[in-house]
């Protein structure tokens, strides 16, 4: 029996590719180019496995494509809002993710753009790239504290815990925080963290917010025109969980007209392809999803991959199942 034929669909780290190469029979995407739908069909019938990632629409219309020999999908992300999960599991396929490595860079991208809408950091670089500096004055980019103010998370998981930790020893921040379950009092302790009863109460109380909760259909506009009157005037929104979170409307809309601050936005909705109102506004610290963006972390997000492959292929229980 010969080696079973493996597709990833992205261009991943040399080091990774030289392993599947040595233990599959694998195509890469030499050239980095994002499959069409007819592709992703094609590849279903033709790899025993397919290594998607967040570029990657596994659609339910992929997912049903005739003849099938795909078994499992091991993607490479924690997020897999780009999967049609039900229907994967409908067709017998075994999805997998990468959680756990990405936590640190992540949340450290955060912080980031957290302290950039603070300090107007962007604004700063393109003022001087556009030859406008004309130094220093008393009043000139006047922008906000960030040591002991009230940051408020949205969602409490293994990003978010790393993002308090942050706020809390480097910063001596406040943190509260919403999340649909109660989480034992060891964890919240840690950073003296307050947790509320409603989404809207962390919108009202907190200086920053910062989302870090799954995408998909159930958690689309979470983040409304509703919600971001609700937020103060000097209040910072912090995105780097997924674009459709947040109504990008609303948002534009709540910058214009100054119901916040600032926002700091790693992901959009309908990336890579964001408003372009956004590129207008002097208010917004942009990144092109760079969350898990360190060479350290892709490696590691990679060898995840490869574990639940190989524990795939030897008939065991890939440790990072979703479905």
């Amino acid at each position: 029996m010969g080696k079973p034929k493996v597709l990833v669909t992205r261009k991943w780290p040399q080091e990774v590719e030289q392993q599947l190469q040595e233990l599959y029979d694998v195509r890469l995407n030499e050239n980095d180019i994002p499959l069409s739908i007819q592709e992703l069909k094609a590849a279903l019938q033709n790899y025993d496995a397919i290594l998607p990632t967040v570029t990657d629409p596994i659609t339910a219309e992929v997912l049903t494509v005739d003849n099938k020999r795909t078994k499992i999908l091991g993607n490479f992300g924690v997020g897999f809002n780009h999967i049609d999960v039900e229907t994967a599991k409908s067709q017998g396929i075994i999805v997998t993710n990468t959680p756990g490595v990405l936590t640190d860079c992540t949340a450290d991208i955060a912080m980031l753009l957290l302290l950039m809408s603070a300090r107007r950091g962007a604004e700063g670089d393109r003022l001087i790239r556009n030859q406008q500096w004309n130094g220093w004055a008393p009043t000139q980019m006047l922008g906000q504290k960030v040591t002991g103010k009230t940051l408020g998370l949205i969602g409490f998981g293994r990003i978010a815990q790393a993002v308090a930790k942050r706020a809390y020893f480097g910063f001596g921040m406040k943190i509260i925080f919403f999340n649909p379950s109660t989480l034992d009092q060891d964890i919240t302790n840690k950073f003296h963290a307050e947790q509320t009863g409603t989404i809207e109460e962390v919108l009202t109380k907190a200086d920053f917010v910062s989302l870090h909760c799954p995408g998909g259909m159930a958690t689309r506009h979470l983040i409304n025109e509703q919600r971001l009157k609700m937020m103060r005037p000097s209040a910072h929104l912090i995105n780097t969980a997924r674009g459709n979170i947040v109504d990008s409307k609303a948002l534009i809309k709540a910058l214009q007209q100054s119901w916040i601050a600032g926002a700091g936005l790693d992901v959009f909705e309908n990336e890579p392809n964001l408003d372009p109102k956004f590129l207008q506004m002097e208010n917004v610290s942009l990144l092109p999803h760079l969350g898990s963006a360190t060479r350290e972390t892709r490696i590691s997000m990679g060898n995840r991959v490869l574990k639940n492959l190989s524990d795939f292929f030897a008939g065991k229980e890939p440790e990072n199942r979703i479905v």
